[in-house]
């Protein structure tokens, strides 16, 4: 009870001073960064966001570039929160069956799983996002060849565009026609709002027919590749999905060996929850499960198009 006491009181404190805890770690490593020397190569490197991010730090940044993706950056510090509670969770679990090699397995496994869930689901905002590219860019790419304007042509399709690709095309609407004339300028920041490598083709092709409107016939064929990526998609997802019901049935399998080993035998049972081989083997399992999930979520990536 006294550790639950102090898990609401520090959550409690984080809330009210409307503190992140990763922005708590990123001062404690501000600190620790400004004791070390680095070399040139490190400072450069970082200064040309060349370095490669590892481990916690990469799931941690793929997770911010998920939801800023999807428009739900305000989901990040409730996610961080989540994971925080559910690492202590399962530390006070660890510590309720008297397990103390699980603890460290625990406390990252259950950290992990919040940012696992995150990139999960990652795949399906991708693919409607790819979905929803592919009818925006294909109505107004028709519109376009017919006008030669687009802006008229965004106008003329804003109906049939759902967000968030609508928010997009609105957003650029509001910028060429109220803020800035220069449409080539409002192009430009439209091409960063979204991150699609096709999206980001489609608008270098429009910001060419500036100059030359004879280059519109290069638009169709970008469009096309978005046709392309939801049929490679849904055959990958097919393929991904018997390897990835089988994972999920062993995994079942080897949580439900734990109370069926119960009822199978107790001296066994006993054997493994109270003896020091039997925690290390429960300890193992775990920890072979937890690198499991990770293989799994890294494996599990929308199909892109890169040039």
């Amino acid at each position: 009870m006294i550790a639950i006491a102090f898990i609401l009181m520090v959550t409690g404190i984080f809330i009210l001073i409307r503190l992140s805890p990763l922005k708590l770690f990123d001062k404690i490593k501000l600190l620790k960064h400004n004791r070390k020397k680095e070399s040139i190569r490190k400072r450069v490197l970082e200064v040309t966001h060349k370095k490669k991010a590892k481990n916690i730090q990469l799931v941690i940044t793929e997770t911010k570039d998920i939801l800023k993706m999807t428009g739900r950056e305000e989901h990040f510090y409730l996610i961080t929160m989540l994971s925080i509670i559910l690492s202590v969770g399962g530390m006070l679990l660890a510590i309720m069956i008297n397990n103390m090699l699980l603890i460290p397995v625990f406390g990252l496994g259950f950290a992990f799983a919040p940012f696992w869930y995150v990139k999960l689901i990652a795949t399906k905002w991708k693919n409607e996002l790819n979905a929803e590219l592919e009818t925006a860019l294909s109505v107004v790419t028709t519109s376009y060849m017919r006008c030669d304007s687009i802006i008229t042509a965004i106008e003329e399709n804003a109906e049939y565009i759902n967000p968030p690709v609508y928010n997009v095309f609105k957003s650029f609407l509001a910028d060429s026609t109220l803020i800035n004339s220069n449409i080539t300028m409002a192009l430009e920041k439209l091409r960063s709002k979204i991150d699609s490598d096709v999206f980001r083709q489609w608008v270098d092709a429009v910001i060419e027919c500036q100059e030359d409107k004879n280059l519109k016939s290069t638009l169709t064929p970008i469009v096309t590749k978005l046709s392309d990526m939801r049929i490679v998609s849904a055959e990958l997802n097919n393929m991904l999905y018997e390897p990835l019901k089988e994972f999920m049935i062993m995994a079942a399998l080897l949580i439900a060996n734990i109370p069926l080993i119960y009822f199978l035998n107790c001296n066994w049972y006993k054997s493994l929850i109270f003896t020091p081989v039997g925690k290390g083997t429960l300890a193992i399992c775990t920890s072979v499960l937890f690198f499991s999930i990770a293989g799994v979520v890294k494996l599990s990536k929308p199909v892109e198009y890169r040039r």
